[in-house]
């Protein structure tokens, strides 16, 4: 009669259900090495992305992605050595992709057009920027909607997939834009003089940039008098204050040298019946 306790234990002879306990165990072993892997190759992209210039956000936003399909495929290779059939599972998985997908298309759009944003950079928070959604101040850019804050007050969530794919002109990175004004003078007045009258009217407007220097063009003749454009710069955050403080300033130079600005005029002659009758028997 054999001893009991010399009898050799054979762990691939237990069994949990339909799985031996060393295929158990082997899984267990697969899964932890997976599940190493994963945390190196995170941390390597992630030490990759530190070194190169792309905004923080996509930085997260790519590890993250990058950490859920490694996920996904530590479940598959565990599966398998599991003996579960992963050809059922990935068709699952494809099926519930794909439903959440469409579901979810509109969203995804603005995600994908987030991540462009935040890789190209056309704007950045604090920005003036015109957009297909409207004009206003860049508040917040988010990975769906960007906020902005147009001056009459209200608040813009423009979706990420339609700023994108339009065209976007920001009037701050530059640091200085260009004020213009078209303005008419009398033929009576000399160009000299007119010339001379816009330049006087830049150089006593606040916020005006000295370089650059103002520009002064005839640039047609009218009907009633000639058309000037006056240019001149200033930086974005004294824009519209300059811009209005120049209107004002040339008609003051204006009136200091005299200078008329033409106008429609409309005359009005009243005729009176009476002599009108008599003029027409004699």
């Amino acid at each position: 009669m054999e001893n009991p306790l010399d009898q050799k234990l054979d762990l691939s002879a237990l069994h949990l259900g339909n799985i031996s306990l060393g295929t158990l165990l082997g899984a267990l072993l697969t899964l932890v090495i997976c599940l190493v892997a994963v945390r190196l190759l995170t941390a390597l992209l992630r030490r990759v992305l530190a070194q190169t210039h792309m905004d923080a956000r996509v930085q997260k936003y790519l590890v993250r992605t990058v950490q859920l399909v490694l996920w996904v495929v530590t479940v598959l290779i565990t599966a398998d050595q599991l003996g579960i059939p992963v050809t059922s599972l990935v068709a699952l998985l494809s099926v519930l992709s794909l439903a959440v997908s469409l579901a979810v298309q509109n969203v995804l759009a603005n995600v994908a057009g987030g991540l462009v944003l935040l890789v190209t950079k056309p704007f950045a928070v604090g920005d003036y920027v015109d957009t297909p959604c409207g004009a206003g101040t860049v508040k917040e850019l988010t990975l769906t909607y960007t906020y902005l804050d147009t001056p009459d007050g209200l608040r813009i969530a423009a979706p990420n997939s339609s700023l994108s794919a339009g065209k976007i002109t920001n009037y701050t990175t530059l640091g200085t834009r260009r004020i213009q004004h078209s303005v008419s003078a009398s033929y009576d007045a000399p160009v000299q003089t007119v010339r001379q009258a816009l330049l006087d009217a830049v150089a006593r407007t606040p916020g005006l940039l000295e370089s650059p220097g103002p520009e002064v063009y005839v640039n047609a003749y009218g009907e009633s008098g000639i058309e000037y454009i006056v240019r001149s710069w200033a930086k974005t955050a004294d824009y519209w204050t300059a811009y209005y403080a120049l209107l004002e300033n040339i008609k003051a130079a204006f009136d200091e040298k005299s200078v008329e600005m033409p106008y429609n005029h409309l005359n009005v002659h009243i005729v009176d019946p009476l002599r009108v009758e008599r003029e027409t028997k004699q």
